[in-house]
């Protein structure tokens, strides 16, 4: 979904922090549609995009090396209200005139900021406490305001936290507003937008649906489009926002991997063949994608064979269906952002996105390409899709094929989807399924000696991996409770042939990722 026609637009401009991800969606939770542009853009490409408003993000570098990102100072004077975070705040006064310097010691995690004696009347500051905690992650500071800007906060570190320029409407902030370790960053926010830049809260999803609607009606004019269903939720929302746009110029493929959760395959099909009234294609391909699979270790080629695969099926599948050139898919932001963008470092390839073959027969519709999973949850809602598959966990496009490290094989999937089944169906028991962003099973390449009984065994370890997040661009190992994890271990080793060890994995992303591979 490109920017919508004539919607009010906030511009984050990207400097290379993953928090670049989480303001844009913050923007998004007041009402305001935002997009994310990089760092190079120009005035005249400002000018011409008409925001009504910019917000700098934090970065990984510092403003004062050779070669830092900068911004095209002509901007700071096309009278756009401006807000800069972390770095952003640190660009605005090194090119409009101020002071940095690097301290002994930086400023990281929850901090006391004060507001400076004098700037009650402060845009930013208006309705909060004289004192707050904020969060902080950086090691310059600012040390001067440039001419014609007022300090209007500090800490014990750093002489100035926040500052502005009511007259030329920029806004500077040295914490981060945007994470939920800063209590009243949502007002700062909302402050700015809704105050400052005069924004509408009016960004919904009933428009984006109504957006959307138009844009795939104007691609997909008269023609047919066919849509992948894999299973999740991204897929299935996908799949009913097009047929909400086209109707019978719809038809969707399930391609059944093999490399599904257990019973998923069959539950997919009663949805939407049944239930929702969509024209379904049903290929049970399952042996196609171990062949293909067969010797392969790599992750990365992994998720390359299957992307290429699930296309290949595809376009056999489009059968009596000779007119469908249209590919629905249900690729959401955080997909594009983690498959590498001009500012972002590829971390991984996503099967509907960086694992996709060079050269394929359909144009790709991706209606969902610009929301975050709790948009889609919405949109999902709003469309009238069941609980059971708007709420279900997220689901790679690899699916199982990248929660078997190694070699993936029928076996491996059989003992994976019952240790998987068991390890949903309990926190589904401890009613934590809401709770918890994703929870799944691994299997790793490795086997370990146990004893059952009298007797030595020699078979794989399961690895619990559960998390909680808000976007899945960043996650916290989920503190399950004791007895929960007892129960997954005792039921995953006395019921599934294969495994006789449980660990549980408690990486938080950063520094590791959500999925093992």
């Amino acid at each position: 979904m490109s920017e919508a026609e004539d919607e009010p637009t906030v511009l984050v401009v990207d400097f290379g922090a993953q928090y670049a991800q989480l303001i844009a969606r913050r923007v998004r939770e007041l009402n305001v549609y935002s997009e994310i542009v990089p760092h190079d853009i120009t005035a005249a490409e400002v000018a011409d995009r008409r925001p009504v408003a910019l917000v700098l993000s934090g970065g990984p570098k510092s403003v004062r090396i050779d070669g830092a990102p900068e911004l095209d100072p002509d901007i700071y004077d096309l009278d756009i209200p401006t807000l800069g975070i972390c770095y952003g705040a640190q660009l605005i006064a090194s090119q409009l005139g101020g002071e940095l310097s690097r301290y002994d010691q930086g400023e990281y995690g929850r901090t006391e900021m004060r507001r400076i004696a004098g700037t009650d009347a402060s845009l930013l500051h208006d309705g909060l406490p004289a004192e707050q905690t904020v969060w902080m992650s950086h090691f310059d500071a600012i040390t001067r305001v440039p001419d014609g800007f007022t300090a209007i906060a500090e800490t014990d570190a750093a002489p100035v936290a926040a500052f502005e320029s009511v007259e030329r409407r920029i806004y500077g902030v040295q914490f981060h507003p945007e994470v939920g370790h800063t209590p009243n960053g949502m007002a700062v926010m909302e402050q700015f937008l809704w105050r400052e830049a005069g924004c509408a809260p009016q960004w919904t999803m009933g428009n984006v649906i109504d957006h959307a609607v138009h844009t795939i009606r104007g691609q997909v004019g008269t023609g047919r489009a066919i849509c992948g269903l894999s299973g999740g939720v991204d897929s299935a929302v996908a799949a009913a926002l097009v047929h909400e746009a086209i109707g019978s110029q719809l038809t969707c493929v399930f391609v059944d991997t093999g490399l599904m959760r257990k019973d998923e395959g069959e539950q997919v099909v009663e949805t939407f063949r049944r239930n929702q009234g969509i024209e379904l294609i049903h290929v049970r391909a399952g042996d196609e994608f171990f062949d293909a699979l067969a010797g392969v270790t790599d992750p990365e080629e992994k998720r390359k064979i299957i992307g290429e695969k699930f296309i290949r099926i595809f376009e056999r599948a489009k059968g009596g269906i000779t007119d469908a050139h249209f590919l629905v898919q249900g690729t959401l932001y955080p997909d594009v952002i983690e498959s590498g963008t001009k500012d972002a470092a590829k971390i991984k390839s996503h099967h509907n996105v960086g694992g996709l073959p060079d050269e394929i027969d359909f144009e790709l519709v991706e209606p969902l390409r610009n929301l975050f999973k709790d948009e889609v949850r919405a949109v999902g809602a709003q469309l009238g899709l069941p609980d059971e598959i708007v709420w279900r966990q997220p689901f790679p496009g690899p699916g199982l094929g990248v929660r078997i490290i190694g070699e993936v094989t029928a076996e491996k999937v059989a003992i994976l989807q019952d240790a998987d089944a068991i390890v949903r169906e309990e926190l589904r028991n401890a009613g934590l399924e809401r709770e918890i962003w994703q929870a799944f099973a691994v299997l790793p390449d490795i086997r370990s000696v146990g004893v059952m009984g009298d007797e030595r065994t020699y078979a794989h370890p399961a690895i619990i991996r559960a998390v909680t997040s808000e976007d899945a661009m960043t996650a916290d190992w989920a503190r399950i409770p004791y007895d929960i994890l007892e129960a997954m271990s005792s039921r995953i080793i006395n019921e599934v042939s294969g495994i006789n060890r449980v660990a549980y994995d408690i990486t938080s992303k950063p520094p590791g990722t959500i999925e093992w591979e």
